[in-house]
């Protein structure tokens, strides 16, 4: 199979109302059963804006994976990597409320490394993360 066969191609994945601004990436790319993700961040879908606060923006970071993976064919049960950034160590227990909310079961989580990085533009946390994609 050469480089330039459709089978091949990603695919690029959009998460309505949420964008990077006016850089020109989209939220994910899914090739075959792989799909990966860019920075996804808390923005509200509603008006592409990052609220002020930890908790709201770790709720919409979920939600908005949530998003990715269903436009993308996948779901929660289908994320095998998660790395997570955290502007400082103050916001990982709203990333972790959310992240036992998404996977409760302990046996049963993706593998996860969370990083303190320099986000800029207000952003408290973004998650970047693989999945495989199973058949459902």
């Amino acid at each position: 199979m050469t480089s330039n066969s459709p089978a091949r191609r990603p695919r690029s994945i959009e998460v309505e109302g949420v964008t990077h601004g006016a850089a020109p990436i989209p939220m994910g790319a899914r090739v075959g059963n792989m799909l990966y993700s860019s920075g996804l961040m808390g923005k509200d879908p509603s008006n592409d804006k990052l609220p002020p606060d930890s908790a709201s923006q770790a709720r919409f970071l979920f939600d908005n994976l949530r998003s990715l993976l269903r436009n993308g064919g996948a779901s929660l049960d289908d994320v095998v990597h998660v790395t997570a950034f955290v502007k400082d160590n103050a916001q990982r227990e709203a990333l972790n409320a959310e992240w036992v909310a998404c996977f409760p079961d302990p046996h049963d989580r993706p593998a996860r490394h969370t990083q303190v990085a320099d986000l800029q533009g207000g952003m408290l946390m973004q998650i970047e993360i693989v999945a495989v994609v199973q058949e459902h």
